[in-house]
């Protein structure tokens, strides 16, 4: 059975930058490394997430959604920047997670914002929230701009070279070689 990497965008917004990367870092991954791959949005746990007070009272779709990324072999996530962090909704997903859920997994961490401002999202609130878990966050995040974008797909050279970077740093988790030595210990 291959690794299974799994998305997640926390943008209300549709069409989506947020979700055009998560996806396209999910895809890359998936083809890198040989996973199966699946990318789920904030709207798809509507209109439950809201009002849960805990992972139980999501309704049945939801709840199955947060059971796949719990149950993924590696994450990818991504939030737009408002108001300087990430959105209100993503935060009170986060919040339905046992605190010892996520110890480990390898989580590659991404936002997308207005313009270069708000890069630091990333080291200054996603890698606190995700380091609290005790998540294997990827050394390099990956922050895009407003700029970085063309017919809402992720485009500028820059930013796909440093995407390239940040998924080849699932090596250690999805490689074929060390799946294979993890499945035999």
């Amino acid at each position: 059975m291959p690794p299974r990497i799994v998305g997640f965008s926390g943008s209300f917004s549709s069409p989506s930058r947020t979700r055009a990367l998560v996806d396209l870092a999910v895809s890359r991954s998936a083809r890198r490394f040989g996973c199966a791959a699946a990318s789920y949005e904030i709207a798809d746990l509507q209109p439950s997430l809201g009002q849960a007070q805990s992972a139980d009272q999501l309704d049945p779709l939801p709840r199955a959604i947060l059971g796949a990324i719990l149950s993924a072999d590696a994450l990818v996530v991504g939030t737009p920047v408002y108001k300087g962090s990430f959105t209100g909704l993503f935060k009170h997903l986060i919040d339905l997670i046992d605190p010892v859920a996520l110890a480990g997994k390898p989580v590659l961490l991404t936002a997308t914002g207005g313009g270069d401002r708000h890069a630091l999202v990333i080291e200054h609130q996603l890698r606190p929230l995700f380091g609290f878990f005790e998540a294997a966050s990827l050394p390099t995040g990956v922050y895009a701009g407003g700029a970085d974008f063309r017919d809402g797909q992720p485009a500028s050279d820059a930013l796909l070279a440093r995407l390239d970077r940040a998924v080849e740093q699932f090596a250690p988790w999805l490689s074929q070689d060390q799946a294979a030595a993890i499945s035999a210990a």
